[in-house]
């Protein structure tokens, strides 16, 4: 078995599909169950993931609260004139990011932005587990693949697909290992329709078509909007105080499906002993996180 921390990369190259809130919310449910867990946001331009950091620190500061943190990183754009250059750096914050926590955290989640950039591409060549939120709806559904009108079935992979499959392609060839590539649908509407079931349908030809697995994820929820002010999310006690208000249904809600989503993932119980802490590469032939880094950038 590996000895480092167990890689979590959500990623979609549309805005607005839910990235950061799950992965603040995952981070933030990992952290109850006393792991470990380092996050990394990788989305130098929106911050969203560093900003829900931060009102979780500065509410929890200004209230007294006894909460789970996350050590977080962010990681900039380099915006020199030489395009190498600039990727040497990028990939220099992000070596150091992750050796920092590669042998402490349990897991390391990383948040990436809207758009392909260096530091996508090099977080999703990390990847364990790579999370995909996709809204629920045929327009959203484009950001995997075209769908052929006549037949339903995905024709042209988009430019995201394709940037996936190269990753787990050499993430394969490095280690031998695959990456487990979760299809999340967002935004689910409360009510049965056609529509609903035809992105269902849809949705899992693509997954089939790509070789991944598709997850329920979340219903549009006026809840995260309220809980990104604090930093707070729906793992946290249900308290007036803590919560800056009282709990609702639609918390409780929340809070299953997303406990729901979680055991979707089939993440690796990561309860270590400190020999194992200890260890990066071991004799067995482990590869470490420095030398995937090394070897996808090269």
């Amino acid at each position: 078995m590996r000895q480092g921390a167990h890689v979590i990369v959500v990623g979609n190259e549309k805005g607005g599909s839910g990235k950061s809130t799950t992965a603040f919310h995952l981070a933030i449910f990992l952290l109850y169950q006393g792991h470990k867990v380092a996050s990394i946001d990788a989305d130098s331009r929106q911050q969203t993931l560093t900003q829900y950091v931060r009102n979780r620190r500065d509410w929890a500061r200004s209230h007294g609260l006894n909460v789970p943190h996350t050590t977080h990183f962010h990681l900039p754009l380099a915006r020199g004139d030489s395009v190498r250059e600039n990727h040497r750096i990028e990939f220099d914050l992000f070596r150091q990011a992750i050796g920092e926590v590669e042998s402490k955290a349990d897991f390391i989640i990383i948040d990436t932005p809207g758009f392909d950039t260096n530091l996508s591409r090099l977080a999703h060549s990390l990847a364990d587990t790579l999370i995909t939120p996709v809204n629920d709806s045929l327009i959203d559904l484009s950001v995997m693949a075209q769908i052929d009108q006549v037949t339903g079935e995905p024709r042209d992979l988009s430019h995201y697909a394709r940037l996936v499959q190269r990753a787990r392609s050499e993430r394969l060839s490095i280690d031998g290992r695959n990456i487990d590539w979760v299809l999340v649908r967002n935004r689910i509407s409360m009510l049965s329709s056609r529509n609903m079931r035809q992105v269902q349908t849809m949705l899992e030809r693509i997954a089939t078509r790509l070789g991944c697995r598709v997850a329920d994820g979340i219903a549009e929820r006026v809840i995260f909007r309220s809980l990104f002010a604090t930093g707070m999310t729906v793992f946290d006690p249900l308290d007036d105080d803590l919560l800056g208000g009282v709990p609702s249904m639609s918390h409780m809600s929340a809070r299953q499906e997303y406990r729901a989503l979680v055991g979707a993932l089939n993440l690796p119980d990561r309860q270590r002993s400190e020999a194992r802490r200890a260890v990066l590469a071991g004799p067995s032939g482990e590869v470490s996180r420095f030398a995937l880094m090394a070897r996808s950038e090269s």
